[in-house]
């Protein structure tokens, strides 16, 4: 067998005895994650439209997260993906460079409440979904990847919601390998959205578990596609790509998850951004430097982000919308200098237009460090260094941001950004009995019936 019709076996064979506990931790702690800022996410201009559109779709019985709607299960998905990633405060996986519970969980969610699915089986899909995604990111390069333009988040996405989905509908390896054939023809996602601070980027997590669920729905109907859709000579990873690793898909399957090599973003902006943002605040935070004593603040960073978060110079120190700020280099390390924070509430317009913030922008330099580059994507690396006005110097070095599997939020951390991000659209008792049931959510029974919960209060 080919790549393709092995890892469709592996998805379809793995089950939810064989998991390890802290994989399913890691699926419950995710899907909480996705759960906040999906509802946070469901305020941002670019949800409320996405809504408008859905409306237009006709009633349905699938939620929409953090609001008092419903939606036909396809279109739920796309909107809860899209809502998901408008804030840029979900889960990325370092060396695939993606974001895989925007994609994964809508997808899960929806075609979960349609099935009926017990918390045992949404968590089982959920882990392969992951897998799909993560391994064919590394596979493709996440430079390579920008390189030609494609975001991985949105071409990876699809394959990963159509696994997920089929195996929630209990479609067997033969008709899972066709809905990995039928996502591979609708893998899609420009990186043009840079260039207008435009809001595509957002609705690439929503169209790829979209996507990925119909390619589910025409493979369970019989609809054929191709076997060798990965590794094809006009398969994914020669269309994708000038510089794929074939071996990365497979390499070490069952031995390991990547769910577990998965990071939190405690910051609401590019995972580029993170690392120098955490170095700027461990030095202002432990050497309490306040705003007005820094002359210069320097950054080194990463080769693979540059041309999302530093290109072209021009653009990132006049950011003129929220998603120019967040991939605004300047723009982060000027409110983390202000702020100490780096939150929802330093990602808005009016910090975009403060006087305040283009000035502190103004004492903001950074490089390339090729030093940086010898440990990606394994380690995303950054440094930081003030100059005072008064001639002292501070530094410092960030291996493993926060968040980082090796450096990670605690579940009590994890319920804290879940408070923060929820707490305009639920109240307080519906946000602590969500984490109460998705701690355990290998007791939920049917999904249609939990996921109400998941409804707005306001």
């Amino acid at each position: 067998m080919g790549i393709t019709q092995d890892l469709a076996k592996y998805c379809n064979e793995l089950k939810y005895r064989q998991l390890p506990e802290d994989v399913i931790d890691r699926a419950k702690y995710f899907f909480l994650d996705f759960i906040g800022v999906a509802c946070c996410g469901s305020q941002a201009e670019s949800s409320k439209s996405m809504y408008r559109f859905v409306r237009e779709m006709g009633q349905g019985n699938s939620v929409l997260i953090g609001t008092k709607r419903k939606a036909p299960f396809l279109y739920s998905a796309l909107a809860n993906g899209t809502a998901g990633h408008a804030i840029e405060m979900d889960d990325v996986h370092n060396e695939s460079s993606l974001h895989p519970g925007v994609v994964v969980f809508p997808s899960a969610l929806a075609t979960g409440e349609r099935m009926a699915v017990s918390g045992k089986s949404f968590i089982e899909a959920a882990i392969i979904g992951y897998e799909v995604m993560v391994r064919l990111g590394k596979a493709i390069g996440p430079a390579n990847s920008y390189a030609r333009g494609f975001h991985p988040t949105a071409t990876c996405g699809t394959f990963g919601s159509s696994v997920v989905a089929s195996k929630m509908m209990g479609l067997k390896t033969e008709k899972m390998v066709s809905a990995l054939g039928i996502a591979g023809s609708q893998a899609a996602g420009s990186m043009e959205y840079l260039a207008q601070g435009a809001w595509t980027k957002r609705f690439h997590a929503g169209w790829a578990a979209h996507s990925g669920m119909v390619a589910a729905l025409l493979a369970r109907e019989g609809f054929r596609g191709p076997t060798s859709i990965i590794e094809g000579r006009d398969g994914f990873l020669h269309a994708y790509t000038s510089g794929a690793d074939a071996s990365k898909v497979l390499e070490g399957i069952g031995s390991g998850f990547e769910i577990l090599r998965t990071s939190v973003k405690p910051y609401a902006c590019c995972r580029y951004m993170q690392p120098p943002i955490d170095a700027l605040l461990k030095i202002t935070k432990d050497n309490d430097l306040k705003p007005d004593q820094v002359e210069k603040v320097r950054l080194g960073l990463l080769s693979a982000g540059a041309s999302l978060i530093a290109e072209p110079a021009e653009m990132k120190y006049r950011p003129r919308s929220v998603v120019d700020a967040q991939f605004s280099m300047p723009f982060g390390a000027a409110v983390a200098l202000l702020y100490r924070k780096a939150g929802m509430g330093e990602f808005q317009l009016s910090r975009i237009r403060s006087g305040e913030v283009k000035q502190a922008m103004k004492k903001v330099e950074y490089r390339v460090d090729p030093e940086l580059d010898r440990t990606f994507p394994r380690q995303w690396c950054a440094t930081a260094e003030i100059l005072t006005k008064d001639g002292r110097r501070y530094f410092r070095k960030v291996e493993h941001c926060k968040g980082d599997p090796e450096n990670p939020l605690s579940w009590e951390e994890l319920t804290d950004k879940f408070h923060d991000l929820g707490g305009r659209r639920m109240t307080k008792k519906r946000r602590l009995k969500i984490i109460d049931q998705v701690r355990h959510f290998e007791e939920v029974q049917n999904l249609k019936q939990w996921s109400p919960i998941l409804l707005g209060d306001r």
